[in-house]
């Protein structure tokens, strides 16, 4: 397996920052890896505090006329889904060179953005009358909060900013968008497009690194931050806002667990598993990370998937035969490669895969690992990489037992012939979510939430739009 020579961009599209509608320049940049190659291939424009506080004053001076108008609202998202489409031929490969994703994939990203743009500008919310008799009328209602801090990672930048920003805007909050600085150049194309049919102030889209992040959710006039990343910097974004109360949603680390049970087909268990555990080469939070298999099944399940790895085609995702790009950054696909290398030394063994492809770029082999059990790294820690643990078990109680001995709890799945069998099992895993016969099974209408340190509140449907809202009640004597 090696890359393909990789076909970036040959020019940058001019990005600027997008603060109370206007093109807003800065005076420094930073530079934009391609991960196929390893090399610079454009700049971003670097925020600076300024820019930040200009960005918030003008949310706070658009919050008060978005509020007061939801068809308006409703109306805005659905031309801002219309422009994220019209968008898209020109974002997508941009995406592709800055984040790595194959092509066909950032295609799908931009237009599952779209998506939940239209699904909030059609939610509808019930009214919530709680009381209605002779004495009172009482109802519960829902207020948008304020100015939102929404910052997306580098795995998904378009999708998941935009899964923040339509629920804060639908919901009558004006936004302050921040992608990751690995992936600045989509976020900051998708602005410049939005600000045409978003009114000044209402989506301010702004980059940089970790100062600019802290001072997003230190900001006085923030009151609501979503993020979504690292559990360490989920922390550390949680006592920041304790100052003030500000209101947060967290999405952050997953270590997913999948338990294969002994009366699951191994062929067709491998080939759901494969494509759910190295999507975007394993970089997604809610990706099946880790693999109890019943020991009988064990071994044909681990020749399945080995099978599958070697023949993923790895690449530049310019390339359109390319099914797996590259890591996003190196020190993220050092990290991988530390954890396979910590796995190997302490006795587990490739069935396919097991290092760094040489070469320009920050590829890794597609790489299935068996022999291995909790305690090591691989299995304990969130690799978030195109490596994939398999462990045998002997008892499902005890499979049950060694997936639920995590601080993570975000997603997990069980695979078995009888889906009644399965759900039952399914129900006992601690996480935010479970799968039964699949694995990150995602929807704008449902709840995406993880528990103990895989985040707080919820994204997706009524349940994410709320979570940008306060209750307020209304109780009128009659």
């Amino acid at each position: 397996m090696s890359p393909f020579t990789a076909q970036t961009p040959a020019t940058q599209t001019p990005t600027t920052l997008t603060i109370d509608g206007d093109a807003v320049t800065a005076e420094k940049t930073f530079d934009v890896i391609n991960p196929a190659t390893g090399e610079t291939f454009a700049t971003a424009p670097e925020t600076t505090v300024e820019h930040v506080d200009a960005a918030f004053d003008a949310a706070a001076r658009a919050f008060p006329d978005w509020r007061a108008d939801e068809d308006a609202r409703r109306a805005t998202l659905r031309a801002m889904a219309d422009a994220v489409d019209a968008a898209a031929g020109a974002v997508a490969p941009v995406l592709t060179a800055e984040q790595g994703k194959p092509l066909s994939e950032s295609q799908r990203e931009l237009r599952t953005a779209a998506l939940w743009l239209r699904y909030y500008a059609d939610l509808e919310r019930e009214r919530e009358v709680i009381r209605d008799d002779r004495d009172a009328l009482v109802e519960v209602v829902r207020r948008p909060l304020g100015p939102v801090a929404a910052i997306a990672p580098w795995n998904f930048p378009i999708t998941i900013g935009v899964a923040k920003v339509a629920p804060a805007l639908r919901a009558g909050n004006t936004v302050v968008w921040k992608p990751s600085p690995f992936t600045p150049l989509s976020t900051l194309m998708l602005g410049e497009a939005l600000r045409a049919v978003a009114p000044a102030g209402v989506l301010n889209v702004i980059t940089g690194g970790g100062e600019i992040g802290a001072a997003m959710t230190a900001h006085p006039l923030t009151r609501k931050i979503s993020f979504t990343g690292s559990t360490a910097t989920g922390k550390k974004i949680a006592a920041a806002a304790s100052a003030d109360l500000k209101r947060l949603t967290l999405e952050l680390g997953g270590n997913d667990a999948a338990i294969v049970l002994d009366d699951a087909d191994p062929g067709r268990v491998a080939e759901r598993l494969f494509a759910t555990a190295f999507s975007n080469s394993g970089q997604v939070c809610v990706a099946p990370k880790r693999v109890y298999a019943a020991r009988s099944v064990l071994p044909a399940l681990v020749d399945a998937l080995a099978e599958r790895a070697r023949a993923a085609k790895v690449g530049d995702g310019a390339d359109p035969a390319t099914e797996l790009g590259p890591i996003n950054n190196a020190p993220q696909r050092d990290r991988v490669a530390e954890l396979v290398a910590d796995a190997l030394a302490r006795g587990a063994v490739a069935a396919a895969g097991g290092k760094a492809i040489e070469g320009p770029g920050y590829f890794f082999e597609p790489t299935i690992l068996t022999g291995v059990g909790d305690g090591v790294r691989i299995v304990d820690e969130e690799q978030f990489g195109p490596a994939l643990p398999v462990i045998a078990f002997d008892d499902v109680e005890d499979a049950l037992a060694r997936a639920n001995a995590s601080t993570f709890g975000l997603g997990g799945s069980v695979w078995s012939g009888d889906a009644d069998r399965a759900t039952a099992v399914a129900a006992r895993l601690e996480s935010g979510m479970s799968w039964v016969n699949t694995h990150t099974a995602l929807s704008a209408g449902q709840p995406f939430a993880g528990v103990k340190w895989s985040g707080l509140g919820v994204e997706g449907g009524l349940w994410g739009l709320d979570g940008f809202t306060d209750i307020k009640l209304i109780h009128r004597a009659r």
